[in-house]
């Protein structure tokens, strides 16, 4: 399986031989051994992050490049779920959500902009299946969707403004042709990101309330605006 390691302020998701699909920053396909997730101090405001990203893998101690998150949120809080083929490691705040209200008023997007130390919702997904691009691409989707879920069960809210994920597969093992739902590489990633997120926000606001609203949130936004519906 993959192998998950802490180490100041820095989660590494190690296994070699992964291909790996992000969408934080500097995101997409790539070939590595691991993928990090980092926590940033309050008041960063570094913008060198490739710079930043290897400084802060030296300092840890860990030698591989990978793909790279970055978070408000302390490891502390992290949390990991595994089931059949797939692990997933979780870390969650709410501090800028981003709302969809699905009767919008077409006032716009309301946004809020206070000083702090911003979270975000990020997860790091790995199976020790095969899975092509398409079928990677196909396992982002499902690992997004039982996020959304989740978290709009337990906060009322789909994500935050920031929310990023890394999907990686086995390039060496047993094939996968598909990853939705019903297979059992996507029905195992639902049910990991699912106990990961909740575990995960649940230390997080063990002993901190989640703001009701957008409004009541440190940072945020509200889609707020209607689009145009037509048939093609």
């Amino acid at each position: 399986m993959f192998e998950a390691t802490i180490a100041d302020g820095a989660l590494e998701l190690h296994r070699p031989g992964i291909h790996w699909l992000s969408t934080g920053w500097d995101g997409g396909f790539e070939r590595a051994a691991a993928a990090y997730n980092i926590t940033v101090p309050e008041g960063w405001e570094r913008t060198d992050l490739g710079t930043y990203i290897s400084e802060r893998r030296e300092r840890a101690g860990f030698t591989a490049s990978g793909p790279t998150l970055l978070t408000g949120v302390e490891m502390r809080h992290a949390r990991g779920a595994r089931l059949d083929p797939v692990v997933a490691y979780a870390t969650v705040g709410l501090s800028n959500p981003a709302a969809l209200p699905m009767e919008p008023t077409g006032a716009g997007e309301e946004r809020h902009d206070r000083p702090s130390d911003v979270g975000t919702v990020n997860l790091l997904i790995g199976t020790t299946r095969c899975l092509s691009k398409a079928a990677l691409a196909t396992f982002l989707g499902i690992v997004v969707e039982a996020k959304t879920a989740t978290l709009l069960a337990e906060s009322g809210f789909p994500g935050t403004t920031t929310d990023a994920v890394v999907v990686g597969s086995d390039e060496m093992v047993e094939p996968a042709t598909f990853a939705g739902s019903a297979t059992p590489v996507g029905a195992a990633a639902r049910a990991c990101v699912r106990e990961a997120v909740r575990a995960s926000f649940r230390s997080r606001y063990a002993e901190r309330e989640v703001a009701s609203s957008v409004a009541d949130a440190e940072h945020g936004v509200v889609t707020d605006r209607r689009a145009e519906v037509f048939t093609p």
